[in-house]
């Protein structure tokens, strides 16, 4: 803490250095909401994250559990409120077939991961282990279909199995598991990443099976309210975007995917605690990328359809590194840093500020792989500073959408430079909340924020920061990065003045 205090005080020394940031927000009814499901998670079949991360088995009498699910896990995930999880993958998706996790588990077959390190799993957590644990987290699953090895049938069978009420073969084979009323599953990918480990299809190839899958998903008009989802472009690929569009009918399909990562080469990730600052703007560069990558990709849905009735699904976001040495090098294990709580305040912001269009997004992954929220060591679990962002950043979800316009003075490395400070902001309650997040390595900003259309009279709030961009919560010390209360906000009549130290996150709450 005395740490944090000294980082707090030299930031605020520094400020006289730069110029000072500038902001306009209103206050007046946009219209807009930013969806709770912005704020979604993803658990595929790879590593320690289903198998060691949510399930350790309900045998276990080391970790407690119910039904398997570790209740640390569960307890921590719901104080995020985490609004949906997607699964089974991922590139597993397109391996995976439903059928061989249902019924005894001692009778289900085992499976090989080809994709992720190779290993064999034996099929113990499955679709009811699945969709019982949502219910324990009170989140809506996001199940991602297998379109490459798996058939229509099989699909369809499975969209019946978890949501038909009536009689049929399917809801017969759920009853004879032990789930007499369906789960009522909205959201469906129909494959996954299908220009590479889905299929490495052609944009039209895949335009032509979306179709054929999802006309036989649900009724004719989709009386049954599925939100299918397509598997998109990777990162700038505008033209699978624009063939999904142009070929796909509005009546077969509700959201359009989109996977961006924050990777400095995807030949050479480089480390995930011990980077230069060099390394450090890459992935932050990498990262506000988003924002360019949005706003095409928007562009031409706009194009094909002005009503904004198709959702852009960023289901898939998030910084990947080496993996820490000594681990399985298709497990993506891999700690988590102030540096990936830049990534998240930073692409959250980018978000919020697009809802329009965004209606739901998926950092990968929760537990155990790439930025994860949560990391487990058998009986212990630690929550990182993603986990955190997230949890303050949560005010927002379901909240409406205020604009606030940010101009920022450049964080500069040579003869590079980005964007330091970016914001956004929404109301909810009677409450006005503003999430600030400062991505500058060493300088601090102070930033004057214009209110319009609405008088404050107290402003408080939240920070999270740390002493250097590489430290992290450790499982022999794991609060050394959380929140804390933030003291440099100051309101007086319609300017609310900030003073943001150097990679910082920091969320105010406006009465």
């Amino acid at each position: 803490m005395r740490k944090l205090l000294l980082l707090l005080l030299s930031s605020s020394m520094a400020l006289s250095a730069s110029a000072q940031n500038t902001a306009e927000l209103s206050t007046s009814p946009s219209g807009r909401t930013i969806s709770k499901h912005v704020y979604g998670h993803f658990a595929e079949h790879l590593g320690r994250c289903i198998y060691g991360g949510f399930y350790v088995g309900e045998n276990n009498t080391k970790i407690p559990n119910k039904d398997g699910i570790r209740t640390d896990v569960v307890d921590a995930l719901k104080k995020l409120k985490i609004p949906n999880l997607r699964w089974p993958g991922g590139c597993f998706a397109d391996t995976y077939h439903w059928k061989d996790g249902i019924g005894p588990k001692n009778q289900r077959p085992s499976i090989v991961n080809t994709w992720w390190g190779g290993t064999t799993e034996n099929n113990s957590f499955g679709t009811h282990d699945f969709l019982n644990m949502c219910e324990l987290l009170n989140t809506e699953p996001y199940l991602a279909g297998n379109l490459a090895t798996g058939t229509v049938q099989e699909l369809a069978d499975w969209v019946q199995y978890v949501n038909f009420a009536g009689e049929s073969p399917m809801s017969k084979l759920r009853r004879q598991n032990g789930r007499n009323q369906p789960w009522k599953v909205s959201f469906w990918g129909v494959g996954n990443e299908a220009w590479g480990c889905g299929g490495n299809m052609k944009p039209d190839y895949y335009a032509n099976e979306f179709r054929k899958y999802s006309t036989f998903m649900t009724n004719w008009d989709n009386s049954t309210k599925l939100f299918r989802i397509a598997s998109g472009a990777n990162s700038a690929d505008y033209n699978w975007t624009e063939t999904l569009m142009k070929n796909i009918p509005s009546n077969l399909v509700e959201g359009i995917a989109l996977h961006h990562y924050s990777v400095i080469n995807w030949n050479k990730k480089g480390p995930s605690t011990d980077f230069s600052e060099e390394q450090y703007f890459a992935t932050m560069k990498s990262a506000a990328f988003m924002e360019e990558l949005v706003n095409k990709h928007i562009a031409i849905m706009d194009k094909y359809d002005p009503n904004k009735k198709i959702a852009l699904v960023v289901d898939e976001w998030g910084g990947w590194y080496d993996v820490e040495p000594g681990t399985n090098p298709g497990f993506l294990y891999q700690q988590n840093t102030i540096r990936d709580a830049m990534i998240a305040g930073l692409t959250l912001n980018i978000f919020n500020n697009h809802t329009d269009r965004i209606k739901m997004a998926n950092l990968a992954q929760a537990v155990n792989v790439l930025q994860a929220v949560v990391l487990t060591n058998e009986e212990k679990m630690i929550l990182t500073p993603t986990y955190h962002v997230m949890e303050m950043y949560n005010v927002h979800q379901d909240a409406e959408w205020l604009p606030l316009t940010v101009k920022t003075n450049n964080y500069t490395l040579g003869n590079d430079k980005l964007p330091a400070v970016s914001g956004s902001a929404s109301r909810k309650n009677g409450l006005t909340h503003v999430t600030l997040t400062n991505i500058d390595a060493k300088a601090a900003q102070e930033i004057s924020i214009n209110i319009k259309g609405a008088k404050f009279k107290t402003v408080s709030g939240r920070i999270l920061t740390s002493a250097k961009l590489q430290d992290f919560n450790s499982f022999e010390n794991p609060n050394k990065i959380i929140p804390v209360t933030f003291k440099g906000a100051d309101i007086k009549g319609d300017v609310l003045k900030v003073k943001l130290p150097a990679h910082s996150v920091v969320a105010l709450e406006l009465k």
